[in-house]
């Protein structure tokens, strides 16, 4: 039987320091933290994963975008193959891969609320953790709601709230969470989210925005990437997932594909405190669908690359793409301007409604 990982509001950190040098002794690791580390350094001794990660080569790209650039050769050559993904609203399909198929060894815990708030109809609900064995970064790892329930790979608020409430257990700022919707190059249609630790600094963290719903938390990026963020932190957690899956549903609604990107944040609208990491960033950027099978060789635009990350695949792309090369890129997969001020009114009323 899986280990259980049980805790409640009382275990959420509520500060972390900005720095991810700061964090790295012993005795500031949270208890999330811990277990994260221990299970997935772990299973990684143990052989269970497809490679053997060690230090990826990085450098970060001149220009004021802050591009974090990771050199990971195997993640192209020995992952699992990708799904072919028709739809954004895909039918789970028990035939092809999914996580009730990995080998239990594989999972590090199950993580479960104490209060036994988070349920799905009248049914409490668990997350699987289990470590991702191709992965992008030490701790990359899954985050899977009641697999047993073989959900498909749509965002669910309770998917999103366990996201947001993992940031928030964790006491290091480079833990991060994200999800891919289908058609936003998720490789395994059935619901997860993807957790890591990258200890660099994301622009994201800091980014200016301009406020649609400052009330609910609802913001739009000012910067590049073109998005939506939100903010909390643990105090309105709940709340802002609601906010944050009523506009995934409105996406998924508009059969408008999305990547979603978590991470400790300043809070917003506040220049003199860049440097505070008490709540959490939630990025969310609408982008144009790709469908088939994603080439996994390729500079793939998805939750990592949206959000400041670029995972390579390859030596020569990694070390000569530029700062232009990569915007020029991920503006492709971005939807028009137009489109987006469009849907910027549109999620701004239809939030304003609820």
């Amino acid at each position: 039987m899986p280990v259980q990982f049980v805790y409640g509001k009382q275990d959420f950190v509520q500060d972390v320091p900005c720095n991810t040098d700061s964090i790295s002794r012993k005795e500031y690791e949270s208890r999330f933290d811990s277990a994260i580390r221990a299970g997935w350094t772990d299973r990684m001794a143990r052989g269970l994963f497809r490679y053997h990660l060690g230090d990826l080569q990085t450098r970060i790209l001149p220009g004021p975008c802050g591009f974090v650039a990771q050199l990971n050769v195997k993640r192209g050559l020995e992952r699992r193959k990708p799904q072919e993904i028709l739809s954004i609203r895909q039918d789970f399909n028990a035939e092809q891969f999914h996580f009730n198929k990995v080998s239990p060894d594989e999972i590090i815990f199950e993580m479960k609320d104490s209060e036994e708030g988070h349920e799905i109809g009248h049914h409490p609900c668990k997350t699987v953790v289990l470590v991702n064995v191709s992965p992008l970064e030490f701790g990359h790892c899954l985050f899977v709601p009641d697999p047993a329930r073989c959900f498909p790979q749509v965002l669910t608020r309770f998917a999103i709230q366990v996201g947001m409430e993992s940031v928030l257990l964790s006491s290091d700022p480079a833990f991060r969470v994200g999800f891919n919707s289908l058609g936003a190059f998720a490789s395994v249609n059935h619901l997860h989210l993807h957790g890591y630790y990258l200890k660099h600094k994301l622009n994201i963290e800091s980014t200016p925005v301009r406020p649609l719903l400052p009330e609910k938390g609802f913001y739009t990026l000012a910067g590049f990437p073109a998005g939506f963020l939100f903010y909390t932190e643990s105090k309105g957690a709940e709340d802002v997932a609601g906010a944050v899956c009523h506009v995934t549903d409105f996406l998924m609604e508009a059969n408008v594909a999305h990547n979603l990107f978590m991470t400790r944040g300043c809070p917003p609208c506040e220049e003199d405190d860049k440097l505070l990491r008490k709540g959490v960033r939630i990025a969310v950027w609408p982008r144009v669908a790709c469908f088939g099978t994603k080439e996994e060789s390729a500079f793939n635009v998805a939750l990592c690359e949206l959000a400041g990350h670029l995972p390579f695949k390859n030596k020569k792309d990694f070390e000569l793409t530029t700062e232009s090369h990569v915007i020029e890129t991920i503006q492709r997969y971005l939807l028009p301007r137009a489109d987006f001020l469009q849907l910027e009114k549109q999620l701004t009323q239809h939030l304003m409604l609820l």
